[in-house]
């Protein structure tokens, strides 16, 4: 469980600095293109915890190790159907 503590901190951290983008955006401290650009990332990379925390769920469930969930590439979360 504590993988999945680090895992939803870095979730957190992602969300805040999203918050954090978008204010500094409407303060006009950053260019659009620059908070564009790095919200871009950080939803991929917020895609690729969420599917880490569900991999270990699903092994846990089946009796399998969590530890062995790995963190896939962006091309095959962001490919996901909803």
């Amino acid at each position: 469980m504590a993988q999945d503590q680090t895992i939803r901190g870095r979730i957190n951290e992602l969300a805040e600095e999203e918050r954090d983008l978008r204010e500094r955006l409407s303060q006009g401290e950053i260019e659009p293109a620059a908070e564009h650009a790095r919200l871009a990332e950080i939803e991929v990379e917020l895609d690729q915890c969420w599917d880490l925390l569900r991999q270990r769920a699903a092994k846990r469930e089946f009796s399998q190790d969590p530890e062995s969930a790995t963190v896939r590439s962006a091309d095959v979360v962001e490919r996901y159907l909803s």
